[in-house]
């Protein structure tokens, strides 16, 4: 019962954009860049700024990496078998490679581990953040039907400030510089936001999607890529690495969360197949509720 508690305020902001949405419509694009562009980077920059790092981060993010890149080559196994296009590839990354392990993995590690297993989600969670705002915005670019392929994905890649404000707040913490209480209660006021306008954009795609544009297959094949493939690669790697029992359950779990809600405002920024990464984010969070207490009696 605990467990479906925490999803009730993940659902019910999900809910709140899909209402308004339907009631009241909004223009989702400029919201999406609002909070990618604006709130998003303060949100790293904090985060960056705050978390002290030491050797078992390191491991984390070279798990994160891999982890990626696993599902990634996944992807392209499939794409190749099933002769996708280049935008349909990239979309199908978006919605297979980049698990929810903000808004949704760091309250249900706390539920399952506490104060303790809380840290290393949290910078699971930061590194996840890294991993999408480059490689996540890269194939986001990369199928984007205005862009030029891989050139205007890298320069995508490199207009994306929140690489700038993870850089900055790991410049002013090795410095020690301390910011003023007006700036710090500037910097948690946009950051705390940041994550709930994030979950309301999805809300609000999930409410235009059009159920004649489902497609069956291509969001079955993501959802079984992230429900059930990026957990047993994740096993796979937690083998190899020099972290205790209790990170490496973690770990696990993480990565049989379901689609990032970031992915659907790229996709909806980029134009890579948006309503495709917004039906894989909703329905992989509904089978999340069949799936994740299923990996619990597996890795617990």
């Amino acid at each position: 019962m605990d467990f479906f508690l925490i999803l009730i305020p993940i659902f019910g902001i999900f809910a709140l954009g899909f209402i308004g949405q339907k009631k009241i419509g909004f223009d989702t694009k400029t919201i999406s860049t609002m909070a990618l562009y604006l709130m998003s980077p303060v949100l790293v920059f904090r985060t960056f700024y705050t978390t002290e790092f030491n050797l078992t981060y390191l491991y984390l993010a070279l798990y994160t990496f891999l982890l990626c890149f696993s599902l990634i080559a996944v992807v392209y196994v499939i794409a190749f078998i099933r002769k996708y296009s280049v935008k349909e590839t990239c979309g199908m990354i978006l919605a297979s490679s980049f698990m929810n392990n903000g808004n949704y993995g760091t309250p249900v590690v706390l539920l399952l581990f506490g104060a303790t297993g809380l840290d290393y989600a949290i910078v699971l969670m930061v590194i996840q953040q890294l991993v999408m705002c480059t490689v996540g915005v890269y194939y986001a670019a990369k199928g984007s039907p205005e862009g030029d392929g891989v050139r205007s994905a890298i320069r995508a890649v490199q207009r994306m400030p929140m690489v700038y404000g993870a850089a900055f707040g790991l410049v002013l913490q090795a410095f020690h510089v301390e910011l003023g209480s007006s700036i710090t209660q500037a910097v948690d006021m946009v950051a705390d936001s940041a994550i709930p306008t994030v979950m309301i954009v999805l809300g609000m795609q999930l409410a235009k999607i059009s159920l004649k544009k489902f497609e069956k297959e291509k969001v079955s094949l993501s959802l079984v890529t992230k429900l059930a493939v990026s957990p047993a690669i994740a096993y796979i790697l937690s083998l190899f690495l020099p972290v205790d029992d209790m990170v490496k359950q973690i770990m696990i779990i993480m990565a049989a969360m379901p689609t990032a809600a970031n992915t659907t405002m790229y996709a909806l920024q980029f134009n890579t197949e948006p309503e495709f990464v917004s039906s894989a984010t909703l329905l992989s969070t509904t089978l999340s509720l069949a799936t994740l207490p299923i990996i619990f009696m597996i890795v617990l």
